[in-house]
């Protein structure tokens, strides 16, 4: 397995059998860490369905919404559904974690992902581009 770009290479996270990262020592580390953890662990469940142009954006500075937003881009609705469900388990097994909400999936095109501190978005190309997340939030910053 290589090495994720979304897992920063830190004592402070490990893998599950999964492959999900978790927090080792939750009381150590501080809610924005476990936050940022959980948005890492989302992109890399979204990497293994081969998601595309994955950006994390630390939202919590500019919003009351989630501290941060994953977005994520799927070429078909078989594929969208595909990385949902890879997160779904990947947070079910390695942080026991199941989603407030989820929206979307019926049509496929984009999903919502709500995972408190931390929502999820999953586009098809077409509705990536015409909802252009990243230019909404262009004043978030976007975490490696």
């Amino acid at each position: 397995m290589t090495p994720s770009p979304f897992l920063p290479p830190t004592s402070s996270l490990t893998t599950s059998p999964s492959g999900a990262a978790s927090p080792s020592g939750a009381a150590s580390s501080s809610p924005e860490d476990e936050s940022l953890a959980l948005a890492r662990a989302i992109a890399a469940a979204a990497e293994d369905r081969k998601g595309a142009n994955i950006v994390i954006l630390q939202v919590g500075d500019v919003s009351y919404l989630a501290d941060y937003f994953v977005l994520i881009t799927g070429f078909s609705t078989v594929q969208v559904r595909a990385i949902t469900r890879s997160i779904e388990v990947a947070l079910e097994d390695g942080w026991q974690r199941r989603p407030l909400r989820v929206e979307g999936q019926m049509e496929g095109n984009w999903v919502l992902m709500d995972y408190g501190e931390v929502i999820v978005h999953i586009f098809l190309p077409e509705a990536r581009e015409f909802y252009d997340l990243e230019a909404f939030w262009g004043h978030a910053k976007a975490v490696r």
